[in-house]
């Protein structure tokens, strides 16, 4: 009998030492650091709101994880790769950041993707254009949570060609974002039987756009789509209507954030179309969490600080499932298990980092239109994810057999 009872209290306690090896947090707290434009002209559409945003998800999540607590840290990359590339590395050498969200930034996400796969931290990209993210560039630890330039600009182009706008010209940003934007959406306006009749190039944070709508306005183009985001969309947009571009061309931008929208006003913004993943007032489960975020920031959340929720909240589901912070089993739970909550249903996690899920086809509503504050848009249709996102076998990711 006594026995029988050592053998029983030895595979208690052997099997309580193996649940605490498979349940492992390291330096026994897990870390987020949200990493983006604070200051900058991509403030707005990620920014503080992000911070808040993953705040949200932490306390949501109950602050703790495997009996750990769960923390939050913030950067701002000022929009450059190396300021971006060195917090990062500082955050995993030193400060023990175990996944780095964010960036709204092309070129800073690549560099800290590539940095990531090096640490073995998990890097989950929110606004992020470029679609070598998760084609050439793609790694094992890292995630993109929004869109592409694929998404943006397919389903655009080709229900504006549809429309008989057939002819483009774009105003792009100079650097990688800008680039794959236009790339793919000029693959998109070829695909549907349209044609481009040039390009003009910008820098980032452009306050005078004068010289290149004018350029734009020589073309004769029927469409002048805009290559940019943020600050530099707004600014276009604005400076186009007073140059009177509108009057005989289309004005299409290919990245609409609410927060451009709220800053344009309804006047200036009003009949853009766009594709976009995330709308506060789509339906009740997206409202009711848009109006908690407004509670604490005082404005209705951007799709990129709705997808900061929605990630960080699956990345820590997947640290329970694998019963460990260590990047790549996690990654690999954030790759089993599907992603449903108010920002998106059914999402799968594939092989390249690639969410795909839902994208929407929307509009900005006339002043007529809106009830009122942050009532902006209107959902003209529903693009299913295996529809707005290339194929797996078209991306070109390494990792992808």
């Amino acid at each position: 009998m006594r026995l029988r009872l050592a053998l029983v209290s030895a595979l208690l306690v052997t099997g309580l030492a193996s649940h605490e090896a498979r349940a492992q947090v390291s330096d026994n707290v897990v870390k987020i650091g949200v990493l983006n434009d604070q200051t900058g002209l991509y403030a707005d559409l990620g920014g503080p709101g992000s911070v808040v945003a993953a705040k949200m998800a932490v306390e949501d999540f109950g602050g703790t994880v495997l009996g750990r607590p769960i923390e939050v840290i913030s950067g701002d990359h000022q929009n450059k790769s190396d300021v971006g590339a060195a917090i990062a590395r500082e955050w995993f050498d030193v400060g023990k950041v175990d996944m780095a969200i964010g960036f709204d930034h092309s070129a800073v996400a690549l560099a800290v993707s590539a940095l990531g796969a090096e640490k073995n931290r998990i890097v989950i990209g929110g606004a992020i254009g470029s679609t070598a993210f998760t084609g050439k560039s793609c790694t094992p630890t890292a995630a993109s949570w929004i869109y592409d330039s694929y998404a943006l600009t397919t389903s655009l182009a080709k229900a504006v060609v549809a429309e008989g706008r057939d002819s483009w010209f774009f105003l792009t940003v100079d650097y990688t974002f800008g680039h794959s934007l236009e790339a793919d959406a000029t693959a998109a306006v070829k695909a549907a039987g349209g044609k481009v009749l040039g390009s003009v190039r910008h820098p980032l944070n452009t306050a005078d756009f004068s010289s290149y709508l004018l350029q734009a306005q020589a073309s004769g183009a029927k469409v002048v789509a805009f290559a940019n985001g943020g600050g530099d969309m707004v600014n276009a947009t604005k400076q186009a209507n007073e140059f009177g571009l509108a009057k005989d061309q289309s004005i299409v931008s290919l990245l609409v954030f609410i927060s451009d929208v709220h800053s344009m006003q309804l006047q200036a913004a009003q009949g853009l179309k766009f594709v976009t993943a995330f709308y506060w007032d789509r339906n009740e489960e997206t409202r009711v969490w848009s109006k908690r975020f407004f509670e604490r920031f005082n404005r209705m959340p951007t799709m990129p600080q709705a997808a900061v929720y929605s990630a960080i909240t699956h990345y820590l589901g997947a640290i329970v499932a694998a019963g460990t912070d260590e990047a790549r089993a996690v990654m690999a739970k954030m790759r089993e298990r599907p992603v449903n909550d108010f920002y998106v249903k059914g999402g799968k996690l594939r092989e390249d980092g690639r969410l795909v899920h839902d994208m929407y086809l929307a509009q900005v509503k006339t002043p007529a239109e809106s009830r009122g504050p942050w009532d902006y848009y209107k959902i003209l249709a529903t693009i299913p994810g295996d529809q707005a996102f290339r194929s797996l076998a078209e991306g070109g990711c390494p990792l992808v057999r």
